[in-house]
C-alpha cells in the first residue's frame, strides 16, 4: 500500500471517530502524520484534512446545525484571529493546556462551577479562546463541545453545530497555509487521498451515529472529553 493510500485510510478511520463522538479523529491524526511527514507538512495538511472532516460532518448533519450559534461564534472567532495572532505568539503558553483541561473538567462536573460560569459563557468568548488559542495550542475543539453538551440536549446536535465551529476555526489558518503554498503544491496528490478518505470518514461515522442511543453518546462524549481534559494537564505538568 503507498504512503498517499494509507494516510488515507488512516483519515478516513480517524475521521469516522470524530463522526460518531464529536471530536478525537484530529487528534488521533496529528499524532500519526509525523511518522510519514516532514515537520514542515504536519500542521498544513492535518489542517486541511481537518477542513475536509469537520465541513463533511457539518454538511451530512445539516438539518441539526445551530445555526443562530454562527454569527457569534464567527465574530468571536475574527477577534481571536487579531488578538492571539498578535499577543499570544509572542508570550509563553506552556500553562493554556492546563487552564483548558480544568475549565473542561469543572464545566462538565461541577454543577456550581457550570451555574456561576454561565453568566459569563458566550459564544463570542468561545469562538475567541476556541479559534485563537487553535493558532497555538492544539486540542480546542472541547471547549466549545464542553458548553454545548451542557446546553443541547439531542447527540446530533451538539456534533453538526460543533463540526461548523471547528470549520470555522480551521479556516482560519488558511492564511497560515498560504505561506508555504510550495510545500502543499507538490503534495497536491496525498491531500486529495487524505480529503477523499476523511469525507468518506465522517458520511461512516454519521451513520454510526443516527443508530447509537442519545443519552450513551452524550455520557460517552462526557467520558471522553474528561479523559482528554486529564490528559491535558498531565501532559503540561510532565
Amino acid at each position: 500500500m503507498s504512503t498517499e493510500l494509507l494516510l488515507g485510510v488512516i483519515a478516513l478511520c480517524t475521521s469516522a471517530i470524530a463522526g460518531v463522538i464529536g471530536f478525537g479523529g484530529g487528534m488521533l491524526l496529528i499524532a500519526i502524520l509525523p511518522a510519514f511527514l516532514s515537520p514542515s507538512l504536519v500542521i498544513p495538511v492535518h489542517g486541511i484534512t481537518q477542513i475536509a472532516s469537520n465541513a463533511s460532518r457539518m454538511a451530512f448533519s445539516l438539518s441539526h446545525v445551530q445555526w443562530s450559534l454562527f454569527p457569534k461564534f464567527f465574530v468571536g472567532s475574527l477577534l481571536g484571529i487579531l488578538l492571539f495572532g498578535y499577543v499570544l505568539l509572542s508570550v509563553p503558553h506552556d500553562h493554556v493546556p492546563v487552564a483548558i483541561g480544568a475549565y473542561i473538567l469543572l464545566n462538565l462536573w461541577s454543577p456550581h462551577f457550570a451555574r456561576s460560569i454561565r453568566r459569563f459563557e458566550s459564544y463570542y468568548l468561545i469562538g475567541l479562546l476556541q479559534t485563537g488559542l487553535g493558532l497555538v495550542v492544539g486540542a480546542t475543539g472541547p471547549l466549545s463541545l464542553s458548553v454545548l453538551t451542557k446546553q443541547l440536549k439531542s447527540k446530533d446536535e451538539i456534533i453538526a453545530t460543533s463540526s461548523m465551529f471547528m470549520t470555522i476555526s480551521h479556516l482560519a489558518k488558511i492564511p497560515v497555509f498560504a505561506v508555504i503554498t510550495s510545500a502543499l503544491g507538490a503534495n497536491l496528490s496525498l491531500i486529495a487521498y487524505m480529503v477523499v478518505g476523511a469525507i468518506l470518514g465522517s458520511y461512516l461515522g454519521s451513520k454510526l451515529r443516527m443508530v447509537a442511543s442519545n443519552d450513551k453518546l452524550i455520557l460517552a462524549i462526557k467520558a471522553l472529553l474528561t479523559l482528554l481534559a486529564l490528559r491535558m494537564i498531565l501532559m503540561a505538568a510532565l
